[in-house]
């Protein structure tokens, strides 16, 4: 399952790869899968039903089925990871999505970090250029790029101007490569590299496996800086359950870094859970 030479090409050329039909014999049983997690968690992190008006999430969530976090273990998964990130690389967590109309340009945290960061995702509805396939500019993953960094200060402006008032062009005509998919195809791409979807319905289901490159010991300080971020969702540990309890030795290599510095995890989440309360109060 090891990438060609002209598929790692590609992907450090353009940011991105797709994998058509790679998990075609599973997309039933992880479609299922998706949806008894959804069942028995009710909705996003504080447990609301989606309500076909805005994005739901549910966060962690392949550690959340022992069957989805076998995916992190498939040679198909782990042998790409390692491949592009090396063999002790971490698996940073995993999102479950109810999209709903159209996302803007963005990058997951652009140049967030010095570790180069990649997502998966699987998209478990049939997506095309107009119905909320995921959509990439090729190179604007290259961080310090005149032209990668052009289109990063675009993207930062759209709080303040639209896309057509800023370069003439709306979000959906800008130049990019929409990357349609069946269910069973496999996506991936570097989590620095624009990306945005249009159109689709209000119940687009997708979620996603994020790996990074391993931390060194001077680092960790970003690295727990990093591990809480997942506070606003009320985790108090790096991983799920199911995640842990089902690891074997090779899953343990890409879980341990991150388990060995959460610590404070359960700390930032009371001070979430304290903040979040204090409008009732007032």
């Amino acid at each position: 399952m090891k990438l060609t030479s002209q598929q790692r090409t590609f992907f450090e050329t353009f940011g991105y790869l797709g994998f058509p039909g790679r998990f075609t014999e599973e997309a039933e049983a992880i479609t299922a899968a998706f949806e008894r997690l959804w069942a028995e968690h009710g909705g996003g992190h504080h447990g609301q039903a989606h309500d076909h008006e805005q994005r739901s999430a549910l966060v962690p969530f392949i550690d959340q089925s022992e069957y989805l976090s076998g995916l992190l273990d498939d040679p198909r998964i782990d042998d790409v990871a390692s491949d592009l990130l090396g063999e002790d690389y971490n698996y940073t967590g995993s999102d479950g999505n109810f999209y709903v109309g159209d996302t803007r340009w963005h990058s997951d945290g652009y140049a967030r970090s010095k570790y180069r960061n990649i997502k998966f995702a699987f998209y478990l509805d049939p997506v095309d250029r107009d119905t909320g396939c995921l959509r990439v500019i090729p190179g604007s993953h290259h961080r310090g790029d005149d032209y990668a960094e052009g289109l990063q200060d675009i993207m930062s402006s759209q709080r303040t101007w639209t896309m057509a008032e800023h370069v003439g062009v709306t979000g959906q005509e800008m130049p990019a490569v929409a990357l349609e998919t069946r269910p069973g195809d496999l996506l991936m791409f570097n989590q620095d590299l624009k990306h945005a979807s249009f159109g689709g319905g209000t119940r687009r289901r997708m979620f996603t496996i994020n790996v990074s490159e391993r931390f060194a010991e001077e680092d960790l300080d970003e690295l727990r800086q990093d591990i809480g971020h997942a506070a606003r969702f009320w985790i108090e540990r790096a991983y799920g359950d199911a995640m842990i309890r089902t690891a074997g030795p090779e899953r343990m290599r890409h879980l341990e870094q991150r388990l060995a510095n959460d610590g404070h995890l359960p700390e930032l989440v009371r001070k979430a859970r304290e903040e979040m309360s204090e409008p009732s109060r007032g």
